[in-house]
């Protein structure tokens, strides 16, 4: 093995000098905060993140570097590949320690007795490299086993996968290196015209590739890159790491997007654009809120409603408690109940609005503007405020993909939508058949309309509170 390889990216893709680099990653990171909050979810098991120069896409990557910084995992298998193609199957780098100007790296060399090695000289690629700074920076005393992710079929796909996941253990976090869609002249890709509407259309794209990356299901994920004629670079990393996820328990394990943005954004000009997502996997329970935060957003919407009931003033009362959990924008629902009389449900799946403001605003929409309640003239004093806080959304093909108890249910069909929360199937002794019909009845569609080729089926987990709780625990 050559014992230390130099990154031939250090004085072009980001600063040779160790300075200027140190004060470069910390504004990347401090822009991430700026741009997503502070608030992390913890106990990641992978995650996505793009490639490009740390001024490009540095502050979208930096969201992933942040999290690996808080989780501080012991090891980190980076997923990378050669851009100029010519691998096949899955190979490990023939070296010990990469060189930036943060100083030598120490290289993983444990699994190069299960994939095999070859000449640095022959895969070296920003894909890996661009990588090395960041992960100096977040996480200095972690292994780092970058492997190169080449051709593949879904069997030969398989086998690797299989591996991997049997070599992960909770302090391993898995990386793939992928920006999204290259747009414009220098990359002969121009599936829309470049006028004035690019950027939404580009974000569109990126989003389809990102919900199909959400699934967990490579194969799902590929069809669309194929169908939308995208150009992801790093579909072959990211189909790896799906496979990955899918041996780990990809039924609990949820896609959320940490940030997103594209170069033409940055820049200005759309008329070249790479786009940079930052894509975390987590199990089902990093997306809970602990006791202290359940009650702050209990007391919020109780006193929105009180302030209702006692003035007629529709003002929501704002939680100055908890922690910043709230602060992050999270699917939400809440719900009206006296006794067993539903008096209202509303809520949002794709909130842009954090926790601790949404939940009191719900509150009083529920009271007063859900469309299928006739709303009494004055609020009963014995209303139950139920909230269901939910993960992010998981696309599936099929109705026996839910977990009835489990998960909630999302279907959409162009402008048609509906939406049960998981603990409406449990209160009914639903199948997931019979959850998917209601679903479907909800949408206003026929229940074959969910097999429709437009029609797009999700799964969601909602951790589920409410005042009774509240009351139990005073």
């Amino acid at each position: 093995m050559t014992h230390v390889h130099t990154s031939p990216y250090s004085g072009s893709w980001y600063p040779g000098n160790a300075a200027e680099l140190h004060r470069l990653l910390d504004e990347r990171f401090e822009e991430s905060r700026t741009r997503t909050g502070p608030y992390l979810f913890p106990d990641a098991i992978g995650f996505v993140t793009p490639h490009a120069g740390p001024a490009w896409s540095g502050g979208v990557a930096a969201a992933v570097y942040r999290a690996l910084q808080q989780q501080a995992p012991e090891r980190v298998v980076l997923l990378a590949f050669p851009h100029r193609g010519g691998l096949t199957g899955v190979a490990s780098p023939e070296v010990e320690a990469i060189a930036t100007p943060l100083g030598g790296f120490p290289i993983d060399g444990s699994f190069a007795a299960r994939f095999p090695t070859v000449p640095e000289g022959r895969v070296c690629d920003h894909s890996f490299e661009i990588q090395l700074p960041f992960l100096q920076k977040a996480v200095p005393r972690a292994q780092i086993q970058p492997l190169y992710v080449g051709h593949m079929n879904p069997a030969e796909r398989a086998i690797v996968a299989s591996r991997l996941a049997e070599d992960w253990r909770p302090d391993t976090v898995f990386l793939a290196s992928s920006d999204f869609n290259h747009y414009g002249r220098s990359f002969g890709y121009y599936p829309f015209p470049p006028d004035s509407a690019v950027a939404g259309r580009l974000r569109e794209l990126d989003g389809d590739c990102m919900e199909a990356a959400g699934s967990l299901d490579s194969t799902l994920f590929l069809e669309t890159l194929r169908e939308r004629q995208c150009n992801v670079c790093g579909s072959g990393p990211i189909a790896l790491l799906l496979d990955v996820l899918a041996r780990l328990g990809g039924d609990e394990i949820f896609q959320a997007t940490l940030d997103y943005q594209t170069s033409g954004e940055i820049s200005g000009d759309y008329r070249d654009s790479v786009s940079y997502a930052a894509l975390g996997y987590y199990r089902r329970p990093a997306f809970d809120l602990n006791e202290d935060d359940r009650r702050a957003l209990l007391t919020s919407a109780t006193l929105s409603l009180d302030r209702l009931r006692a003035s007629g003033i529709r003002e929501p009362a704002a939680t100055e408690d908890g922690s910043p959990a709230l602060t992050a924008r999270r699917g939400v629902f809440v719900s009206l109940h006296q006794g067993a009389r539903l008096l209202g449900c509303l809520g949002n799946p794709l909130s842009e609005v954090p926790l601790l403001a949404e939940v009191p605003r719900l509150a009083l929409a529920a009271a007063l503007d859900d469309p299928r309640f006739q709303h009494e003239s004055a609020l009963p004093p014995d209303v139950e405020i139920e909230i269901s806080v939910l993960t992010p959304l998981r696309r599936i093909r099929d109705a026996g993909q839910i977990c009835v108890g489990a998960h909630g249910v999302l279907l959409n069909r162009e402008a048609r939508c509906g939406l049960l929360l998981p603990q409406v199937a449990t209160e009914r002794d639903w199948t997931s058949e019979q959850f998917l019909k209601a679903v479907c009845r909800k949408a206003l569609l026929a229940p074959e309309d969910c097999h429709h080729p437009r029609a797009r089926l999700f799964v969601f987990g909602a951790q589920v509170f409410s005042t009774p709780d509240l009351r139990a625990r005073s």
